[in-house]
């Protein structure tokens, strides 16, 4: 290719060269040319057009111009190729234009715009040359039209809102230029429509700019959008202190959860690219400050620390009050335990004994009518301990009964009696136990560690590859509230799980003070501690203040760069809790045969394992949701039967023999109802939602697998720990000031903590683009979104729930263990 000087505006050169690979005579033209005129022109093999524009160029002020061409001739045989020439850059493009979709289908454009990249100049102003070349090497004479204009508000103004319209053939790009003073910026593109969908992405001022659908994944950072797009963008990644803001239609919609459009996939095939026009806007305003920053970390930091203050003066106040008891019980000279009524010991052997009762009325009526002024029991019904006596009349004499010592230590007899104390499930040697349920710590410790090492490397990987690559795709952020911070894309949303360390760390500081006190009470032999109340065991109190604080670590790795592939770091804890607060609730009353912690955990990791299973193969899987619900179903009613038969019956070859005897003798020869009642009203309730629940999933197969998983776990302990307070007062026994408000503090929280987590600021069960349309403002301190505000609430009421785990009892420290019931 020839270059050219300068030549007057009404010269018009005409120079003949040879060509030898055309093979003939190629006449070169060149025109100066004017912006804002449309040219109406023939170009075929044998001549060639130069158009010739100038313009200033300042340093202060940068001024866009756009290339515009409409191919008018039809069937072109081939194409014609348009070459722009700058000082320092050269841009080429054919028309028809040819761009690429999925599956490698080709989509013809005959109308094509590109506007021209403007690098900057050192002088204050200067006048520069740009030619456009058109060439073909078609032999019949292609008809097109060329427009170059300049770009109204081709640099964007801060907090103003632009509108334009892009193509795909068609892409759009504007400057921006920091003010002094700001150092961060959000940018948002909008549109009214979801389809087609678009790219925006955020380049360094270079040339040549990436501006096709297939090249602007090549630098810079990018996302898909549909409704809505927002990009942070910091002073620091752009030495010249501006950037451009690039707009781009896809050719295809399947990266924005378009339909997936059926074509047959020939190798020369040009699909018609149809009316893909959208009306974008786009706005660049501050982002915060520093100054916000610092007020975000005070008022998180603040929040939880107040809990610590108030934590110290109940404390205070609780040591004063149990300060004047102990004062006052030692002036009378003897304790609650010491001047209550002597435990009678109500055995009533349910599979041994006919008609499923041999307790003598006097032990019913002693064992119910028992009670302390203290502490608020109420008597029996008059209807209960009437049925108890009936119950009781028979003609045995005493030579009849069973008089063997193991009646007292056989468990075989003592867990089979239709109605159990505390002390018979709290026989086992106490320093066994506290070794037992000790393992519980150290175990989740163990587990928290290998856990959580790996997932740091994992998502610190993921943030490495958002910055290198700039696809913001990868992670499902709420990018209209992002706060990055150094490497962090989102920082807020990691500062706001710092409440389940902090609360969970305060728990365990709770449950130590406890644990100290309790050891001290052991020392001195005092009997409230020896006889009376809950048997003390503090290992699963450790192990849930401890899966609270991995939740917050491990939310905190999910947050930041969160996806359906990392989803099971932010729930892999939660079954945890959930499962240590059920496991909690039993032992309190079962404290002899509550399960060890390699089944507990053995059993949870189970289900973590089905949970990465339901992530990767659940979605739209049939087969999968089968087996699932089935497993589900035949452990629900496993569990079932240990927790009827406290344990007593066994799993092996002859299970369906002993079922079926069961049906037969209790339920067709004699039809007897359940002997114990309030078991089986709970097991049967529980069968139902569970049953209730795997029909649910194999019938809407939900696609958010782990929170379906979660859901079974908050259920089974809503069910359970209502059963447990309605068993409590039914009992007689009470709920205390402090645990009463617990329990209604917490109740309230966890309502507005769920109202916050169902705002769905983001959602990677769809497509990234999609996502973003749920995208929000900050609505707190302009640092802090909704999903935020669930962070804060729901670390509040996780404490507030382990504190009515720990105080729902302590109504019963000075009431003896043979008075209190097993539910």
């Amino acid at each position: 290719m020839l270059e050219f000087c300068c030549v007057p505006g009404w010269l018009v050169l005409m120079l003949v060269c040879w060509s030898p690979a055309a093979g003939g005579t190629n006449v070169v033209i060149q025109r100066d040319a004017q912006f804002d005129v449309t040219y109406d022109d023939t170009v075929t093999s044998d001549n060639q057009t130069i158009y010739s524009y100038n313009h200033t160029v300042s340093r202060n002020k940068t001024e866009g111009v756009r290339v515009s061409v409409e191919l008018l001739s039809e069937s072109a045989v081939s194409p014609v190729l348009f070459v722009v020439r700058q000082k320092q850059a050269v841009l080429s493009f054919q028309v028809p234009l040819i761009l690429r979709g999925l599956y490698q289908r080709k989509y013809q454009y005959t109308q094509v715009g590109r506007t021209l990249c403007q690098p900057p100049t050192k002088a204050v102003a200067e006048t520069q040359f740009f030619y456009v070349d058109v060439s073909t090497l078609s032999s019949a004479g292609i008809h097109y039209q060329l427009r170059v204009s300049r770009v109204d508000s081709f640099t964007l103004q801060t907090d103003k809102k632009f509108s334009f319209n892009a193509t795909p053939s068609q892409p759009q790009f504007f400057k921006y230029v920091f003010p002094d003073g700001v150092d961060t910026v959000i940018v948002k593109v909008n549109s009214q429509k979801n389809f087609p969908c678009s790219v925006m992405s955020i380049q360094d001022i270079q040339c040549p700019v990436y501006d096709l659908d297939n090249n602007v994944a090549f630098i810079g950072m990018y996302q898909t959008m549909t409704t809505t797009a927002a990009i942070t963008v910091q002073r620091k990644d752009f030495p010249s202190n501006s950037f451009y803001v690039v707009v781009v239609v896809k050719t295809e919609d399947e990266a924005c959860g378009g339909p997936l459009r059926f074509y047959p996939l020939l190798p020369d095939e040009l699909l018609d690219a149809g009316n893909r026009s959208k009306t974008l806007d786009v706005i660049v305003s501050p982002a915060i400050n520093s100054e916000v920053y610092v007020m975000g970390m005070l008022f998180c930091l603040g929040i939880f620390l107040s809990f610590y203050l108030l934590t110290f003066l109940v404390a205070c106040v609780e040591n004063k009050r149990m300060n004047r008891k102990r004062e006052g019980l030692l002036n009378h000279d003897a304790s609650p335990a010491e001047t209550g009524k002597a435990p009678v010991s109500p055995y009533e052997y349910g599979s041994f004994a006919d008609n499923g009762s041999t307790l003598s009325s006097e032990a019913v009526t002693d064992s119910l009518a028992s009670t302390d002024g203290n502490y608020g029991y109420m008597d029996r019904s008059l209807e209960s301990v009437a049925r108890s006596r009936q119950e009781s009349l028979s003609s045995v004499e005493e030579d009849d009964y069973d008089t063997l010592a193991d009646i007292d230590s056989d468990k075989n007899i003592v867990r089979t009696k239709k109605f159990l104390c505390v002390s018979d499930l709290a026989r086992k040697d106490k320093r066994i136990l506290s070794k037992k349920y000790q393992i519980y710590f150290w175990n989740i410790a163990t587990i928290a560690v290998f856990y959580a090492l790996p997932v740091i490397q994992l998502v610190i990987t993921y943030q490495t590859v958002v910055n290198v690559t700039g696809n913001q795709d990868i992670c499902y952020y709420n990018f209209l509230c992002a706060h990055p911070l150094g490497a962090l894309s989102s920082f807020n949303n990691i500062l706001s799980n710092l409440g389940y360390v902090m609360l969970g760390l305060l728990f365990l500081l709770i449950v130590l003070q406890r644990d100290i006190l309790h050891n001290r009470a052991l020392e001195r032999n005092e009997n409230t501690a020896l006889e009376c109340g809950i048997p003390k065991h503090f290992g699963l109190y450790y192990a849930m203040g401890t899966a609270l604080m991995m939740e917050g670590l491990l939310s905190a790795c999910y947050h930041v760069c969160p996806n359906y592939t990392n989803f099971q770091f932010d729930t892999s804890f939660m079954y945890m809790i959930a499962g240590l607060c059920m496991l909690k609730l039993y032992q309190k009353r079962h404290p002899d045969i509550n399960a060890s912690a390699y089944s507990a955990y053995a059993c949870l990791a189970a289900v973590i394992f089905f949970s990465v299973l339901g992530v990767v193969f659940g979605k739209g899987n049939t087969a999968f949701w089968i087996v699932f619900s089935v497993i589900h179903i035949l452990a629900t009613m496993l569990l079932s039967t240990q927790l009827y038969y406290m344990g007593r019956w066994r799993l092996n070859s002859g299970i369906l023999r002993r079922i079926l005897y069961v049906i037969y003798t209790d339920c067709i020869r004699q039809c007897s109802g359940p002997m114990y009642i309030d078991r089986m009203v709970l097991l049967v309730m529980g069968n139902i939602v569970n049953w209730s629940l795997a029909a649910y999933g194999l019938i809407k197969r939900p696609n958010d697998f782990a929170s379906y998983l979660l859901a079974i776990a908050i259920c089974n302990l809503l069910l359970y720990f209502a059963f447990y307070i309605i068993m409590k007062l039914r009992s007689g026994e009470r709920i205390q000031c402090l645990a009463l408000v617990c329990i209604l503090f917490t109740a309230v929280v966890w309502g507005f903590a769920l109202f916050f987590f169902f705002q769905g600021l983001s959602t990677w069960q769809k497509t990234p683009a999609e996502s973003r349309e749920h995208n929000r403002e900050c609505i707190l301190l302009s640092f802090f979104d909704d999903h935020d505000i669930w962070h804060f609430l729901s670390s509040i009421a996780m404490f507030g729930s382990f504190l009515v785990l720990l105080t729902m009892d302590d109504d019963l420290d000075t009431v003896q263990r043979d008075k209190i019931y097993v539910f």
